[in-house]
């Protein structure tokens, strides 16, 4: 089977598998390319009201595919031009999505999960940022996200050895969020990610913009808040102990 990326949409939350076995995953350009149109295709959907991003059988993403390196020779189409790109299209993407991770996430598997708003990973995952072992340079980008997720003196220690940490390091400098008992990641991925479709997406997608830092569009949200009935629904919801039926969407969403 040809390496590919391919989804799935359901009940409101959209499904991304890195399928690529032969190689644990590794990312091949022509995946690195496809990713940021398969991301805009599914924000352009107003059913899918969060993402998860995962790898086809027992490892998430082993990385680039080293064969594909010598690419880098290619100027601005290079690997890690494709992986920026790809890796801010994740960043970018307007609803909570979250990386779902067994077995190894490495190198840029590591990159796609960092970007990510929220990070699950099976007991015994293994995690690390390898460019030192390749003679690469990390993307400014890249970098500085994961010095915020796991501070600069664990940021330093991936970049600077390529070691790999074991889950109970990643969920203790903040690259993980939950580690599940082996066969438990699945089930819990799809409630958590059952209950993010439940909540306001208008709270999400202000909160979203907000935690990244985003100060240029308070105005924005308050607009986008007072046009909204999500507010008087979730009131409404509350009173009556019912579940709320929130109905923002952004403006153009669908078109």
């Amino acid at each position: 089977m040809e390496p590919q990326l391919t989804h799935t949409v359901t009940e409101g939350v959209a499904t991304v598998v890195i399928d690529h076995p032969a190689k644990r995953n590794a990312m091949t350009p022509a995946m690195w390319r496809a990713l940021p149109p398969l991301l805009a295709k599914l924000a352009a959907d107003p059913s899918v009201r969060a993402l998860v991003l995962t790898g086809a059988g027992e490892t998430f993403c082993a990385g680039a595919d080293i064969s594909s390196l010598d690419a880098s020779a290619e100027g601005g189409d290079g690997p890690q031009r494709l992986s920026v790109l790809a890796e801010e299209a994740l960043a970018a993407f307007p609803r909570p999505t979250l990386a779902a991770v067994r077995g190894y996430c490495v190198g840029g598997g590591a990159q796609l999960a960092a970007a990510c708003d929220l990070r699950f990973a099976e007991e015994g995952s293994r995690f690390g940022v390898t460019p030192a072992k390749l003679g690469i340079v990390y993307p400014a980008s890249s970098t500085a996200r994961l010095a915020v997720l796991t501070g600069p003196a664990t940021a330093k220690y991936l970049l600077f050895s390529g070691e790999l940490i074991d889950t109970g390091r990643a969920l203790r400098c903040g690259l993980v969020d939950e580690v599940l008992p082996a066969g438990e990641l699945g089930a819990r991925v799809a409630a958590f990610t059952s209950v993010l479709a439940a909540r306001s997406p208008l709270t999400q997608a202000a909160a979203k913009e907000f935690v990244a830092g985003r100060t240029d569009r308070i105005a924005h949200w308050e607009d986008e808040a007072r046009r909204s009935t999500d507010a008087a629904e979730g009131v409404a919801a509350f009173l009556e102990r019912r579940t709320p039926r929130f109905t923002w969407t952004p403006q153009g969403a669908g078109e």
